[in-house]
């Protein structure tokens, strides 16, 4: 097969293109001229073995792979990983609603480069939660999938589309819930993995496994530190106006209150043997939350832009729902628009939530903008792109 670069790319390009093959020798591929990454001889470690080695190294209440796995739908067990690695493999490449994370707000609406959104949440959430689960010799591929699923059943612009669609859903919609038993429920995901997701908010009922407990605290941690920084970066807040008794415990730098916080959790489970945090660390936390949430979520502009969204996303699900064939198939349960659901019925108000829901921000706007007649001088700033 003939692979030499064609003459009219760039040098560049040519260099690129002339790796298509990596580089033969001794029987193998390697992806770099003159490699020396040898690590000898191995046998793989077959999913078996590596349940073995979990029995051994984790922590007397941890939960064990081994036994574990329950799924919805029957599965023939994979070869090398565990059940948990597959669910968390499951959630980064399975799902758009992990991806479509990166379009959602976690505060200011529609973030900066620089701020936060819901998928940068996700994955320091999970960063947080990996290191609690290391330290405490907890299962960390349980606890990586569930803080990495937690928040994919958020809709549009945060806690304020809870508040939207709460009206069209029995019971009201918790972001939780609806992330474990709509959006992630066709991976078909273990018990342990979507009760953790279902359960990691503080007003749910507890997690029924200590590393889902782990990510409960480890949400809390990640979005308080993180979501104060980007309100200073901001110029929302300042450090100096911290309460005295969180900058004493934790500082005012992120990296600091992480430390802290983290070290609460480690110190707590090492002392008491339960999931929890120590008790000056836990004051400092709920301080410094309420700071954010007096602060932060509540000032004026938060609370006149949650209003305004509720409008907008409750006026798209109505819309949809009287016009459930103009529903993208792909979203739907529905097999045919033929055999559609009515117009106003209970399942095309459940599609509409469905879809609505799973929108990113600006879609969500620029369907406002194309099926409401919404103007766009009424979106909130930082949406100006779609003007």
């Amino acid at each position: 097969m003939d692979v030499t670069p064609s003459p009219e790319l760039t040098p560049r390009a040519r260099d690129w293109a002339a790796t298509m093959q990596g580089r033969a020798g001794g029987g193998i591929r390697r992806a770099h001229a003159g490699s020396e990454a040898k690590v000898g001889a191995v046998e793989p470690l077959e999913r078996g073995e590596r349940e073995q080695i979990e029995d051994a190294l984790l922590a007397p209440g941890a939960t064990r792979a081994r036994g574990s796995g329950h799924r919805a739908r029957e599965e023939v067990a994979d070869p090398s990983r565990t059940c948990f690695e597959r669910d968390r493999d499951r959630i980064l490449h399975g799902t758009t609603a992990f991806r479509r994370l990166a379009g959602k707000t976690q505060v200011f609406i529609f973030p900066e480069d620089h701020q936060r959104t819901r998928l940068t949440h996700a994955l320091e959430v999970a960063q947080v939660a990996t290191s609690i689960a290391r330290a405490c010799r907890l299962n960390v591929a349980l606890t990586e999938a569930i803080a990495l699923g937690h928040d994919c059943g958020h809709g549009p612009f945060g806690h304020a589309s809870e508040d939207a669609f709460t009206p069209f859903v029995p019971g009201g919609f918790d972001h939780a819930v609806w992330g474990a038993d709509v959006v992630l429920a066709p991976l078909n995901l273990c018990e342990e993995t979507l009760d953790g997701i279902r359960n990691h908010s503080w007003s749910r009922p507890a997690p029924g496994t200590p590393e889902g407990e782990v990510v409960s605290w480890a949400d809390r941690i990640a979005y308080v530190c993180h979501d104060f920084e980007d309100a200073v970066r901001a110029g929302i807040a300042t450090p100096a106006m911290l309460p005295p008794e969180v900058r004493d415990r934790c500082g005012v730098e992120r990296s600091s209150q992480l430390r802290a916080f983290i070290a609460g959790v480690v110190d707590a489970v090492a002392t008491t043997g339960e999931v929890g945090m120590t008790e000056p660390l836990a004051d400092a936390l709920a301080g410094f939350r309420r700071f954010n949430y007096e602060r932060i979520y509540m000032r004026p502009a938060s609370v006149a832009q949650g209003a305004l969204v509720v409008r907008v996303l409750q006026a798209l699900v109505e819309h949809y729902a009287d016009r459930p064939n103009t529903l993208p198939l792909a979203e739907l349960a529905m097999p045919h628009p033929v055999t559609g659901y009515a117009a106003g019925s209970a399942e095309a108000l459940r599609e509409s939530v469905t879809y609505v829901a799973g929108m990113t921000d600006r879609f969500a706007w620029a369907q406002a903008v194309a099926n409401l007649g919404w103007e766009t001088d009424a979106l909130p700033a930082g949406l100006d792109l779609l003007r």
